[in-house]
């Protein structure tokens, strides 16, 4: 029965999106995408929570953004996604476009601590809202880091998903300690893909 349920692929999206995300996850190795289910799980997530600010630390090629941005249709939100390596947000931006060209979206370049720490200036100025929803798949050896700056740009309520927990957890033992020991945020490892860690703001 579990190989059968595994071998089920649902379509959600329409023929030109489904068609990018299929070629995206030919590469999903080369570019450390999310597989599908964890894909679909954080779409379905964000529209649970009705977020409308969502923020992506690791753009990547696009596809985990493409996920997101079809949530944000539903719930006419904006997408703020940061990556490192300009050549990867390039081919991004113009998937996005391609498959979600009617969502906001912000892409931003750099290192991600200094890009986070411009947002959170941002914000302190009352330049920038606070994000309802941020999802974290970049550096594992900075997920901490990138926590101790997020934490403070978070609404009460709001949540964290961070992925690869399980496959690199030797990377991101800090972060899980410090998530599960912290009395703002109530938190959960879910054991599928690479294992994703769960967090919700007090």
């Amino acid at each position: 029965m579990e190989q059968e349920i595994k071998k089920i692929n649902p379509r959600y999206f329409d023929d030109k999106t489904e068609e990018i995300l299929s070629l995206l996850e030919k590469t999903r190795t080369e570019f450390w995408n999310l597989d599908r289910e964890c894909a679909n799980f954080l779409n379905t997530l964000i529209k649970i929570n009705k977020s409308k600010n969502v923020l992506e630390i690791g753009t990547s090629n696009g596809y985990s953004g493409i996920w997101i941005l079809k949530a944000l249709k539903e719930t006419k939100g904006k997408l703020t996604t940061i990556e490192f390596w300009e050549k990867r947000q390039s081919t991004a931006r113009k998937n996005f476009a391609f498959c979600a060209p009617d969502v906001l979206c912000e892409p931003k370049i750099g290192s991600a601590i200094v890009v986070l720490e411009d947002i959170l200036d941002e914000i302190k100025k009352n330049k920038r809202e606070k994000f309802d929803f941020i999802f974290i798949d970049a550096n594992k050896k900075e997920y901490i880091d990138y926590f101790r700056l997020v934490d403070k740009m978070l609404v009460e309520g709001g949540i964290i998903l961070a992925d690869n927990i399980l496959s690199h957890y030797e990377k991101v033992k800090d972060y899980v300690e410090n998530l599960f020991n912290n009395p703002n945020y109530q938190s959960q490892i879910l054991d599928f893909g690479s294992g994703m860690m769960l967090s919700r703001k007090n």
